[in-house]
């Protein structure tokens, strides 16, 4: 059976960490705010802001949501983040992506002001992650895979990684940082040819694909490494991953559960990049 990569023991480690800071801010007489912007009633999104909101409290970063209906126009999106922008109580933005289709995604994200843009949503943030330079923040989710990894001693270099997924909130980006560990890296998409044969062959897998239980055992092998980025809902109205865990983790070597892998500690990174973003605008 695979070692479970628990996110709890991630956050341990992290969680110090993000006090030493919070630390710094208080003697300021500064608290870290958070703001959360959601649009509409996706289940995913709705569990990742319990997750940070939880993650905020336990650790004494203070958040404001804002919460718009699926319907909301391009306008009062903007109108919003203007007033974000303006508002110097709030140090961080988290915007639940991907928007509604009948918004203008990258007009709303470029909108943000790059020093509140904790999650690689402007251009800034993007070319700091893929020229592998320390602008920005990179997006939490593929920092929290990479912050796994490290904790549990995982040495990328020369190992083959395949990423499923190419969005720029998580395949794209983490596919960057693997390179940055040295890695060997592919990505799989809906054109990849025979993806079961290129999945087969990696030594560590980032699953991003959204599609609940779509790896199962049929695509991995002994040994493996999986990073189950997945946060679905499935029948039963249960969380689950994009990895079919029960049929994959008795093959594997080791895998994260969902929920309790890397959604536990992307809350985390979240919260520590609203701190940093705190210290670097005093």
């Amino acid at each position: 059976m695979a070692k479970e990569l628990l996110g709890k023991e991630v956050n341990a480690r992290l969680n110090e960490r993000i006090k030493e800071k919070i630390a710094i801010l208080k003697e300021k007489e500064i608290t870290p705010t958070l703001g959360l912007i959601r649009i509409g009633e996706n289940d995913g999104d709705i569990f990742y802001e319990r997750g940070a909101i939880k993650r905020c409290e336990t650790l004494g970063v203070a958040y404001e949501k804002f919460l718009l209906s699926k319907q909301v126009s391009q306008a009062e999106v903007l109108t919003l983040i203007d007033k974000i922008n303006k508002n110097e109580n709030i140090h961080g933005v988290l915007l639940f992506r991907p928007l509604p289709t009948h918004l203008n995604q990258a007009e709303i994200e470029a909108a943000l002001d790059p020093k509140k843009d904790i999650d690689a949503m402007t251009q800034g943030s993007l070319y700091g992650v893929f020229a592998g330079k320390e602008v920005g923040f990179p997006p939490c989710t593929a920092k929290a895979c990479m912050e796994i990894l490290e904790h549990y001693d995982i040495d990328c270099t020369g190992k083959r990684a395949v990423v499923i997924g190419r969005s720029l909130v998580i395949g794209k980006p983490i596919a960057m940082m693997l390179l940055d560990k040295n890695a060997t890296v592919s990505v799989c998409h809906t054109k990849t040819k025979d993806m079961r044969a290129v999945i087969k062959e990696a030594d560590i897998i980032i699953v991003a694909a959204g599609q609940a239980g779509m790896i199962d055992e049929t695509y991995v092998k002994a040994g493996q490494i999986i990073l189950d980025v997945g946060i679905n809902v499935n029948a039963e109205g249960k969380l689950c991953g994009d990895v079919a865990y029960d049929k994959v983790a008795p093959v594997v070597a080791a895998i994260t559960p969902v929920p309790g892998g890397v959604g536990a500690v992307t809350t985390s990174v979240l919260v520590e990049h609203v701190v940093t973003a705190a210290i670097k605008n005093v």
